[in-house]
């Protein structure tokens, strides 16, 4: 048995920068403190913080007036921050500074008067949070090449094209390709919006595809980036799996199968990882474990203040 380990583990610059920033305020403030939705998508992490006190909300009427809470990574519409003003609460922005960039080119087009098509899932935090800079009247969401045929406006027209920082590449790039074709006048964002970790993991996951017979993903059921990242494995033509903790991960998986590969979404810590390798070394004491260095290693973002 020989296990290969994605060159891009651990969290994401957005998503370590999102869980300082919870950690710099229980440190500081104690609680009771109030984050907005899920800080990242990931069961582990939010588990460890209810535990530690942390309080969850999906409505800002949750929060007691004047108290203090916490923006998630996943960006929100700007009335929710107005909401926060009005209630007097004490806020502090987690927003991933590339989720940000997206919110400001949704500005930038809606201040042109141009069509906004949004490509993403909807319903996602992502996509709500961006969806609330771009004005109604020109919003358009995408979440498939069918749903191009869909749009009724003139094709003559230009139109601009926003993406959520998750999603597949390959599958984006084809929706992309669809709408250039549909409407010739199709403006792109000035840098791509699906975020380098993103990026990185599906083409990690395009590595393990060329040598490993099995690739196993650690991340939530509900993370998007976590979800594409199985997809590429089996896009790849490769049996692959997702699993939030090693516990969910059936061992007899692994009958017939002698090179493993092994990923996790952006926001999954590394020790879920380890805990997946030190699992199949219960049936396997002898695997050979593949390892090389994170190209992501040195990026961080600054934090907001707290």
């Amino acid at each position: 048995m020989e296990i290969y380990i994605a060159h891009t583990q651990g969290f994401c610059a957005g998503v370590a920068s999102a869980i300082e920033v919870v950690e710099k305020a229980l440190a500081k403030y104690g609680t009771p403190l109030y984050v907005y939705h899920d800080i990242v998508h990931n069961t582990s992490v939010v588990n460890d913080f209810k535990s530690r006190g942390v309080i969850f909300v999906e409505d800002l009427a949750d929060v007691p007036t004047g108290k203090r809470i916490i923006f998630s990574a996943h960006g929100i519409p700007p009335t929710v921050l107005q909401e926060a003003k009005q209630r007097d609460l004490k806020f502090i922005d987690a927003t991933c500074p590339l989720v940000t960039k997206v919110h400001d080119e949704a500005i930038q087009f809606s201040k042109r008067q141009i069509h906004t098509i949004l490509i993403g899932h909807k319903g996602h935090q992502e996509m709500v949070g961006t969806s609330g800079y771009v004005t109604p009247a020109l919003l358009h969401i995408v979440e498939n090449e069918t749903d191009i045929d869909e749009l009724d406006f003139d094709p003559s027209q230009a139109v601009g094209y926003l993406t959520q920082t998750t999603l597949s590449v390959t599958d984006t790039q084809k929706i992309i390709d669809k709408l250039k074709r549909r409407f010739p006048k199709l403006i792109a964002p000035p840098r791509k919006d699906i975020c380098y970790a993103t990026e990185n993991r599906q083409e990690a996951v395009r590595d393990l595809a060329k040598k490993c017979d099995m690739i196993i993903i650690c991340g939530s059921s509900h993370s998007s980036n976590s979800n594409r990242l199985r997809e590429t494995g089996e896009q790849e033509g490769v049996p692959s799996y997702i699993v939030d903790t090693a516990d969910e991960f059936q061992l007899p998986l692994l009958n017939g199968h002698k090179r493993i590969g092994i990923s996790s979404g952006a926001s999954v810590p590394r020790y879920l990882v380890d805990d997946l390798v030190e699992k199949i070394k219960t049936q396997h004491p002898d695997a050979k474990i593949h390892t090389s260095e994170s190209p992501e290693a040195n990026i961080v973002f600054r934090l907001p203040a707290i």
